[in-house]
């Protein structure tokens, strides 16, 4: 069923009497809508479908399938409609930040291809942020720099942007950037003067002015090609707004001034470095303390290393705690060495290289107490459900692993 789109000329949020020809479920949730005409632009082209109410319902997407504009509403909302006259109203303002978006878009891969000699393979306009894939295998932060102030030229020269249709026009007069589509019987061709010819379906302002302003966001790589986030129009005054509100609490916070911010940054970066090191360098100490008292109160400080697998068991100490004080005790003392924390139920074997295979000696006894763990000869962790599994496992430990080199 064919419906009159009017959403080229039409982009007032004055409401427009249509006609509800059909209502067809779509799924279990949701319904369309084809109407007679419609103000509502269908996704396409890169861009999304319009917003808005009919009949004052929140519209949720506009498709379009197999020649027919589908205006998609949940099913819950809409179970009272019924064909017949309908009113429809459109969001202005989430139309005009496509619109805008998508003229910048054209007026950004045009300048690039004319810059750069590199084209835009495809893009996507975002609710938050726009990204173009360039055929480029890198664009460097001069080029980036250079590519923002040569489309801050372009929103001054204020450049009109006109829309030819072909036919009546002939394709073949306009140095298209992209190959338009083939079955289409009227190619929609978006001429922005002086910058880019681009076959294109999607809304558009009427001059380059009228875009206001762009910002790159980032390069990165994206499949041997350049992948360029970009905002433009009053998302890049809102995201202003926003790193201003953001640089001032981080200034007060600092006490510097905003421009100053990244040397506050620096300096307080440096500061937390070196407190974490004295932080460091005092748990070491602590643990060496935790760590010898435990051996002496085990009768186990001084004597050689042996075989005997000595067990430090922490009852409110984490894992990473239990295992820092284990790697001090093996330093001090040689051997065999397992700590373990009963809150994380949690267990870390250490011993010196190339002396017990740790693996051989605990994976039975761990796996049979239902825990899981891994590791090598030297090194080896695991995890238990609970205390009692924990508990079982540490009663299952042979009191000695035999002479060095075997399990």
């Amino acid at each position: 069923m064919q419906t009159e789109g009017l959403y080229y000329e039409y982009a007032s949020g004055e409401p427009l009497r249509a006609e509800i020809r059909e209502i067809r479920p779509l799924g279990e949730d949701r319904i369309a809508l084809i109407l007679d005409r419609t103000v509502f632009y269908p996704e396409g082209g890169g861009q999304s479908g319009d917003r808005g109410t009919i009949q004052g319902l929140p519209l949720l997407d506009v498709l379009e399938k197999d020649g027919e504009i589908l205006h998609i509403l949940s099913a819950g909302t809409g179970k009272n409609l019924l064909p017949g006259p309908a009113e429809l109203i459109l969001d202005t303002r989430r139309r005009r930040d496509f619109t805008v978006q998508h003229t910048a878009q054209h007026l950004l891969s045009g300048t690039i291809l004319r810059l750069f000699g590199k084209p835009t393979v495809s893009m996507h306009l975002g609710e938050e942020v726009c990204t173009i894939d360039v055929d480029a295998p890198e664009l460097t932060e001069e080029n980036l720099i250079f590519l923002e102030e040569a489309l801050a030229d372009a929103f001054e020269g204020d450049a009109p942007v006109i829309i030819h249709l072909c036919p009546p026009e002939r394709l073949e007069d306009f140095p298209l950037r992209k190959i338009p589509p083939r079955d289409e019987a009227v190619i929609r061709v978006v001429e922005i003067r002086g910058h880019d010819f681009s076959p294109c379906c999607g809304t558009h302002l009427e001059r380059t002015g009228q875009i206001g302003a762009l910002r790159i966001l980032g390069a990165e790589k994206y499949k041997g090609m350049t992948r360029l986030s970009f905002i433009a129009g009053r998302r890049v005054i809102r995201d202003s707004r926003l790193l201003r509100q953001k640089g001032e609490l981080v200034s007060r916070a600092l006490k510097v001034p905003v421009a100053e911010i990244s040397r506050g940054v620096l300096a307080l970066l440096e500061r937390a470095g070196q407190l974490e090191r004295n932080l460091k360098a005092r748990e070491e100490e602590l643990a060496e303390y935790q760590a010898r008292a435990l051996l002496r109160e085990l009768g186990e400080d001084g004597a050689p290393a042996g075989s005997r697998i000595i067990r430090l068991v922490f009852t409110d100490r984490d894992m990473e705690e239990a295992a820092r004080i284990g790697r001090v005790a093996l330093k001090l003392r040689g051997g065999i060495v397992l700590a373990a924390s009963r809150r994380d139920f949690k267990f870390a074997a250490l011993c010196g290289p190339k002396t017990w295979d740790l693996r051989a000696l605990l994976q039975n006894a761990m796996t049979r107490c239902g825990g899981r763990g891994g590791g090598g000869g030297a090194f080896f962790q695991g995890v238990f459900p609970g205390t009692e599994e924990l508990e079982a496992f540490l009663q299952a430990l042979p009191a000695e692993a035999g002479p060095p080199g075997s399990p």
